[in-house]
């Protein structure tokens, strides 16, 4: 189900129980701005998923109200799991769904990064 993104932030989504360590995840990165994880759903042949680990709900959140060293630090992780999982030459997706159109499900801003195969269009064509 799609969230709202303009909704406060809440501490018991599954991105904030896996930061506190309460919900196992296949940890890819972790420093002080970010932590990678594979998507126990995969949607490609590599689907990891990258969250700041602090309290945003979504991109227009994070960008509003996290430092420039957040953000810095966050897109820094975001090309070094791309890096370390050799998607740059042959390419890679990042993906950021945000509200309800976004189809959003999870209140805590992310980011995921496909690669291992070619994707496809961008979107379907209506």
């Amino acid at each position: 189900m799609a969230i709202d993104a303009t909704q406060p932030y809440d501490d018991n989504n599954i991105f904030a129980k896996i930061l506190r360590g309460q919900i196992p995840s296949t940890k890819v990165y972790d420093d002080e701005w970010a932590y990678a994880f594979e998507d126990i759903n995969p949607q490609a042949a590599i689907h990891t998923l990258v969250i700041p680990k602090g309290r945003y709900v979504s991109w227009d959140d994070f960008s509003a109200r996290a430092s420039a060293e957040e953000i810095a630090g966050f897109v820094r992780a975001v090309g070094h799991v791309a890096r370390e999982k050799g998607l740059v030459e042959p390419g890679y997706r990042l993906l950021a769904n945000i509200g309800g159109h976004g189809h959003q499900e999870v209140p805590h801003f992310h980011v995921h990064i496909f690669g291992g195969h070619p994707l496809g269009p961008m979107l379907v064509r209506r």
